[in-house]
């Protein structure tokens, strides 16, 4: 049997284009997957939805699907992405506007919906999973703070999607490597409980889901590893057998590499235990995969194991939580750094006579201590630095005043100051928690282009 060809066309919201559409245009690819929600993502996706109700989904949504569009549909490619975020159907709606605007002879799009488990958490008060000490412990400690409550489904989810032969998959909350296990299940046949398949399959949604990273931009390092063809990084491909093992690689004349060394890093990327990577669909088991370098961009992933899946779900808890009100301003020239930590002395002082010295807040040199302190920098003098202030308010108004402090450094001292910069931002926090399987109600709308539109 062929493999199953199956890319990756975005590692978060705000990725490239350009190489989805390459992907899209000349990878043969049976799916293409775009995975756009991190764990704040979709509560601030709800705060914009919360502000007007036909929000709420990625807002790149349109452009990325006018991008690649015309060659899926045209090479009978499906699109799968989470990027319905707090809102699918409003993104399947806009999904079949891009296929009206383009002129798509056909566009079946189905959406995937019953990730958001906010009704539940209310009722049932799930405790938080790793509290912060002194923070909320349980979900009621978020009173009316609390904002969105997302579960994370499973592939299983997905393959009504699939099956229902859809050119367009978008979801809301869903497990990152599940948007590429779910269409690997569907084509290969895998059972939901062949727990060593689909704990390869996952292990493949894993190596892809960063996109770019797993090419080389994850380790590039001027001078140690040079990656080539960074400004034109080649956005990854598997290539998928029946039995789960898999090549990985990219198109060629792409910018970037595909190594041993670039897979082992992504395996390693966000995983505490190797053996047990935890996922609706399956416990996967990466403790003895193996890659072996093929040349030519190509690397052999074979090794991937799996054990029965968790009795329940992981669920993402976006909450309000303050504001972060931030100033910035620069000095250069000789005693660039003496004029900027007076300028942090002065900023001290303020927060003091505001009555705001015990906020949380940083003051940081940029360029001498804002990364690791003020032990590594402190012999070292640069020509020119950066301060920052930023401190975490109560209210909006109280953040706003933050960064007038450090603007009002340009007349009231140290010398030579410039560049101010101001943002006031509220804090969207995230917390987690588990939820029963019952709990979510997944469900699935398939969307259609009429007949007239189609015309």
């Amino acid at each position: 049997m062929n493999p199953y060809r199956i890319g990756s066309g975005a590692g978060y919201a705000g990725d490239r284009i350009d190489p989805a559409q390459a992907l899209a245009e000349h990878g043969r690819l049976h799916a293409l997957v775009f995975e756009c929600l991190a764990e704040r993502t979709i509560a601030l996706a709800q705060l914009r939805r919360s502000r007007d109700p036909s929000q709420g989904y990625d807002p790149l949504l349109p452009e990325r699907l006018r991008a690649v569009l015309p060659a899926c549909v045209r090479q009978g490619t499906t699109v799968i992405s989470n990027m319905g975020a707090a809102h699918p159907l409003a993104a399947g709606q806009a999904a079949l506007a891009v296929g009206r605007e383009l002129g798509l002879p056909r566009l079946a799009v189905a959406v995937l919906t019953g990730d958001d488990v906010l009704p539940w958490v209310r009722r049932h008060n799930p405790a938080l999973l790793d509290p912060a000490p002194g923070g909320p412990t349980c979900a009621a400690d978020l009173g009316d703070r609390l904002l969105s409550a997302n579960a994370y489904l499973g592939a299983d989810a997905l393959l009504p999607a699939l099956a229902m032969g859809a050119d367009v998959v978008l979801t809301g909350r869903v497990a990152d490597p599940a948007l590429f296990l779910a269409p690997l299940m569907h084509h290969h046949g895998w059972a939901a409980d062949d727990w060593p398949r689909l704990g390869r399959g996952v292990l493949v949604g894993h190596l892809l889901e960063c996109a770019g990273q797993v090419s080389g931009g994850y380790i590039a390092e001027p001078g140690r590893l040079d990656i080539p063809g960074l400004a034109d990084l080649g956005f990854p491909l598997a290539e998928v057998q029946a039995d789960g093992s898999a090549v990985i690689t990219k198109l060629p004349g792409t910018g970037g590499c595909v190594t041993r060394l670039t897979c082992t890093a992504q395996l390693l990327y966000e995983i505490e235990d190797p053996a047990r990577y935890l996922q609706p669909d399956v416990v996967a088991d990466f403790a003895r995969v193996q890659f072996a370098d093929l040349g030519g961009d190509r690397v052999q992933v074979q090794g991937g194991h799996g054990h029965p899946r968790p009795d329940q779900l992981k669920a993402t808890l976006g909450y309000r939580d303050g504001w972060i009100g931030e100033g910035q301003i620069s000095y250069a020239g000789p005693g660039a750094v003496a004029r900027g930590r007076l300028a942090l002395q002065l900023l001290q002082h303020r927060l003091d006579r505001l009555g705001w010295a015990g906020l949380e807040h940083r003051a940081d040199l940029i360029g001498v201590d804002a990364m690791h302190g003020p032990g590594l920098g402190a012999d070292r003098a640069p020509y020119e630095v950066r301060v920052r202030l930023a401190v975490r308010c109560t209210t909006q108004a109280q953040a706003e005043r933050v960064g007038q402090e450090v603007e009002a450094l340009y007349l009231n001292g140290p010398a030579g100051g410039g560049g101010v910069t101001q943002s006031v931002r509220e804090v969207i926090a995230a917390a987690s928690a588990l939820v029963p399987r019952a709990a979510a109600q997944p469900a699935v709308t398939r969307m259609d282009l009429s007949p007239h539109e189609a015309a």
